[in-house]
C-alpha cells in the first residue's frame, strides 16, 4: 500500500525527517508511537498529500503519489483540526465536502455518515454547538465518506471523553475488519493494541523499529514505550 524510501523533510533549517524508510502493506493497521515533536504529524501530512517532501520517494499502491494527484481519492485523513464549518450543520459541512469530492449519490452517503456517526438527532445543529467527542466522531466519517483504501489519523483521541473513544476504538476495529489499510499517530497507543497489526516507532527523523505485535517483546525499549506512554 505504502512505500516510502530515503524522505527527508526540512522547517527551515531544522530537519524533521531523515532518510525515513517505511513500508505499509494493504491491510494493515499500524499504530504510530514517537515522542512529542518527533515528526509524526509531518509524516501523515507528507503521505495525506498535503506537504511535499524535500527528497525522497512515497509510492502508493506503486504509483508515486506526489505526480498523479487522483491518487489523493485512495487517502482519508483526519489531523488535529476537524475542518468544519462552525455555523453550518453537520449535513451542511458533509455537502460541501460531498461536492468538494464530487460523489454521486452525496444525500444517501450523507445520511450513511451522520447515522454512523450516531449524530442523527443533531444534524441539523451547527457544529459550534457539538462537543469536541460528536465534532470528532463526525470528522472521522468524512475522512471515509469517499471510501479511501488508506487512512491516516492523528492523534485522533486527543481530547475525547472514554465513551467516546471507545466508540473511535470499535469504529476503527470494524474499518479494519472491512480492509481498510489504517496508519495511526497514537498518543494513548495501549487502547489500541487490540486492534492494531503492526507498531512503528519514530525517532530523530528516521523509524528505527517496526514490528507486528506479536513481535513487541523483541524490541524491549518499544515494548516499554508503548505500554508506558501516557
Amino acid at each position: 500500500m505504502i512505500e516510502i524510501t530515503d524522505l527527508n523533510k526540512k522547517f527551515n533549517t531544522q530537519s524533521v525527517l531523515k532518510d525515513l524508510s517505511l513500508t505499509i502493506a494493504g491491510g494493515e493497521f499500524c499504530i504510530l508511537v514517537g515522542a512529542n515533536g518527533a515528526g509524526k504529524t509531518t509524516l501523515l501530512r507528507i503521505l495525506a498529500a498535503l506537504v511535499r517532501p524535500d527528497s525522497g520517494e512515497v509510492l502508493l499502491e506503486k504509483e508515486p503519489l506526489f505526480a498523479d494527484p487522483s491518487l489523493r481519492r485512495k487517502i482519508g485523513y483526519l489531523g488535529h483540526q476537524s475542518l468544519f464549518y462552525g455555523d453550518l450543520s453537520a449535513w451542511e459541512n458533509l455537502r460541501h465536502y460531498a461536492r468538494l469530492y464530487n460523489l454521486s449519490n452525496s444525500e444517501e452517503i450523507i445520511r450513511k455518515c451522520i447515522t454512523q456517526s450516531g449524530l442523527t438527532p443533531h444534524q441539523h445543529k451547527p457544529l459550534r454547538t457539538y462537543s469536541r467527542g460528536m465534532q470528532q466522531r463526525l470528522a472521522l466519517e468524512r475522512a471515509l465518506m469517499h471510501s479511501p483504501s488508506l487512512l491516516l489519523l492523528d492523534e485522533p483521541h486527543s481530547g475525547l471523553d472514554q465513551d467516546a473513544a471507545n466508540g473511535l476504538d470499535e469504529r476503527l476495529r470494524q474499518l479494519h475488519l472491512k480492509g481498510c489499510t489504517l496508519l495511526v499517530a497514537a498518543h494513548r497507543p495501549q487502547r489500541l493494541l487490540q486492534s492494531a497489526t503492526h507498531a512503528a516507532w519514530l525517532r530523530e527523523g528516521q523509524i528505527t523499529d517496526k514490528v507486528t505485535l506479536d513481535q513487541l517483546s523483541d524490541i524491549p525499549g518499544l515494548d516499554s514505550y508503548i505500554r508506558e506512554v501516557k
